[in-house]
């Protein structure tokens, strides 16, 4: 057999390989790297005996140790669910006021909430609760439908128009325009007159023809001054706080389409505590600001635009 050609720099033998001039050393590896890839290779080997490695037609080989991931996961899951019983526990026994005024308590309960808006409510209202077109900002003190604790509770429990038989929004916003209720010129004036009574600059002739149509088609619900019904989730027309939009266009749309929100109801996939804790959650993030009082705005007038009054959704 020939002597191996040897590289004239290193004096090391080539391989015979050869790309584009450029030959190929035959570089034995490090002897430490050779120790560790043989070391690993009777790891594995201990590996495959003692634990769950090999799978198999009806199964796979168990190991001497016999370990098992799953069991692993349920073990943990029991123990998990013990040290959340006596939370939930406190949580069953107690007012939503106990819980807020127990730091420990509602500790916990911020806790089961802020997992459970997360992994539930944050597709809709947002990762930090901020809302968006159409969906309800929960982080600020402008509620639709009560933002007291017991309300924000019974609100979570049994949803807005979700087909629960307790649902809130029995009253529905009519489609003015879409159903023909009013022409394109009434929805037009309309959207004027509700831009005036928010305390933004309107057409002064649209306000003076739309306070009739107001007075017979609004009225009855948002209120001859258009503060709303908080009990009644009217939304108060006088403040800043639109959830569909506050340009001239979204006002309009919203009187043309009459859009209606819809909220499930958790209720059949929560248990009692989780929607306490949800409650007591969404009620913190927000302030703990309770609902406020509204109060009375003056009609607009034609050529006059009425002042921001206080806050509804």
């Amino acid at each position: 057999m020939s002597e191996r050609e040897r590289d004239e720099h290193s004096g090391t033998e080539t391989t015979g390989h050869e790309w584009d001039g450029i030959k190929e050393l035959d570089t034995p590896l490090p002897r430490w790297w050779l120790w560790v890839f043989y070391g690993s290779i009777a790891v594995a080997a201990v590996y495959w005996v003692l634990m769950p490695a090999w799978p198999g037609v009806t199964g796979y080989t168990r190991g001497i140790l016999e370990h098992s991931d799953r069991a692993e996961v349920v073990s943990e899951l029991k123990g998990l669910a013990a040290q959340r019983q006596a939370g939930e526990s406190r949580l069953r026994s107690a007012s939503l006021q106990e819980i807020e005024a127990d730091p420990e308590l509602q500790a916990y309960a911020m806790q089961v909430g802020t997992s459970v808006f997360g992994d539930n409510c944050a597709t809709c209202h947002g990762a930090g609760g901020a809302g968006g077109k159409g969906y309800p900002n929960l982080r600020d003190d402008v509620w639709l439908w009560g933002g007291k604790l017991d309300q924000i509770r019974h609100t979570i429990q049994v949803g807005v128009r979700s087909g629960h038989a307790a649902a809130l929004g029995e009253k529905v916003m009519p489609a003015f325009g879409r159903d023909q209720l009013l022409t394109e010129d009434q929805v037009g004036d309309l959207t004027e007159y509700v831009m005036a009574l928010s305390g933004r600059k309107a057409d002064a002739a649209a306000v003076g023809r739309a306070r009739q149509t107001y007075a017979d088609q609004c009225s009855a619900c948002h209120g001859p001054a258009g503060t709303g019904d908080m009990a009644q989730g009217i939304p108060n027309l006088t403040d800043a706080e639109w959830l569909y939009g506050s340009d001239r266009a979204a006002i309009h749309d919203q009187i043309f389409n009459g859009r209606n929100g819809v909220m499930p109801t958790w209720e059949a996939r929560f248990s009692p505590e989780t929607i306490k804790a949800l409650a007591v959650y969404v009620h913190a993030n927000a302030g703990g600001v309770a609902e406020p009082v509204v109060a009375p705005a003056p009609a607009p007038v034609a050529g006059q635009t009425v002042a921001a009054g206080a806050a509804g959704r």
